[in-house]
């Protein structure tokens, strides 16, 4: 199975919008359903923090957390920088209407509160785009991430690692879950579960980067690739 360099998934993301006409919320949908799904799959229903950025990977975050709520999850959403685009607008009145509880201000709370509330974060905040030092108030978050020993689920990328070369001094999450391929830095993850999910890449495209993927299990839309990718 291939991992893909920062350049490549961005080009796979392109040719996925541009030539086979995929929309950004049709393939966030599908990528935050895997999210949920594989979360569902790992651990027991519980106090889930999503943890969202501005970017995509904070849209994957809030359509993970809506459906995690219907399996039986409670999410609260800490997302402090919102983009003012209808597509991430109409994301948060989704949840909203559910009834999900949206922390306030743009400071996450204190490691030890964190300690007390939650069973599980969910790392939604940076995905394979990100590149440099976090910003405000990001960065504070992510300290607090780190410091926390609650277990972290990060999508597709942990949030503040180089997307090739990983993080030795950044968070270090529970559980992995790659969307579309992974990317090189999972190399360097070193935590318990690693998924798959994004069950959505044409043929033609996984020939096109060479991707080898593994054959999902039946109608599942994720896969346990723990065993795969230590190998």
């Amino acid at each position: 199975m291939k991992l893909l360099t920062q350049e490549e998934a961005q080009n796979v993301d392109l040719e996925l919008f541009n030539d086979y006409k995929f929309s950004v919320d049709q393939l966030m949908e599908v990528a935050g359903l895997s999210v949920a799904v594989a979360v569902g799959k790992s651990y027991k229903a519980g106090n889930v923090l999503v943890c969202c950025g501005p970017g995509n990977n904070g849209g994957d975050g809030l359509v993970a957390a809506r459906h995690l709520s219907l399996f039986g999850f409670r999410p609260t959403i800490y997302y402090p920088k919102r983009p003012n685009k209808p597509l991430f607008n109409n994301l948060v009145t989704q949840c909203q209407k559910m009834e999900l509880e949206f922390l306030d201000g743009v400071e996450l709370c204190t490691s030890a509160q964190m300690e007390a509330k939650y069973d599980l974060v969910v790392d939604a905040l940076f995905g394979f785009s990100f590149k440099g030092s976090p910003r405000p108030p990001f960065d504070e978050a992510l300290k607090i991430l780190k410091e926390s020993k609650v277990p972290i689920c990060s999508i597709d990328v942990p949030s503040g690692w180089n997307v090739e070369h990983g993080d030795p001094n950044g968070i270090q999450p529970d559980m992995l879950i790659s969307l579309t391929a992974p990317k090189l830095c999972a190399k360097h993850f070193h935590g318990r579960i690693h998924f798959l999910g994004g069950r959505f890449v044409p043929n033609a495209l996984q020939n096109k980067y060479q991707m080898d993927l593994p054959l999902y299990p039946g109608t599942d839309c994720v896969m346990d690739i723990t065993k795969l990718s230590k190998m």
